[in-house]
């Protein structure tokens, strides 16, 4: 599958960039990934941020394509990560994959078992640029 085109704002890359840059992070296999799209992501200010696409603190409706199930989830620090919440940390699997997605495309997020799930992305339910809550 190819990668959608993202878009992420200054202050997540500084922020996401300092994160990558922590020894207890640093040479984990999930900040290799993050690296990577940090690093093919279009870089804008907050201000210009359309209220569509998912960023860090951002609440977003998916649907996984092939059974229907709708999830609700919310991408945060790894510090605030809390599965039973639907709080899902930028260092696992589909919280790299999430960032910068806008409503309508689509990541392939490996599920349990080696089960591979295509997500879509239904609606941003919250986006603190959108909010007025950019420095969160």
């Amino acid at each position: 599958m190819s990668m959608p085109a993202i878009k992420i704002t200054s202050s997540d890359y500084d922020r996401l960039d300092s994160l990558l840059a922590r020894p207890q992070y640093r040479h984990l296999p999930a900040a290799e990934a993050l690296r990577q799209e940090l690093e093919r992501a279009e870089v804008v200010e907050p201000e210009q941020m359309p209220a569509g696409v998912i960023t860090m603190h951002s609440t977003a409706r998916c649907v996984a394509v092939d059974e229907g199930r709708e999830y609700e989830l919310t991408l945060v620090y790894p510090t605030e990560a809390d599965g039973t919440a639907g709080r899902v940390s930028i260092l696992a699997p589909v919280g790299t994959a999430m960032i910068g997605l806008s409503v309508g495309q689509e990541i392939d997020w490996p599920g349990p078992g080696g089960k591979v799930l295509r997500l879509r992305v239904l609606e941003v339910t919250y986006q603190p640029e959108a909010a007025g809550d950019a420095n969160r």
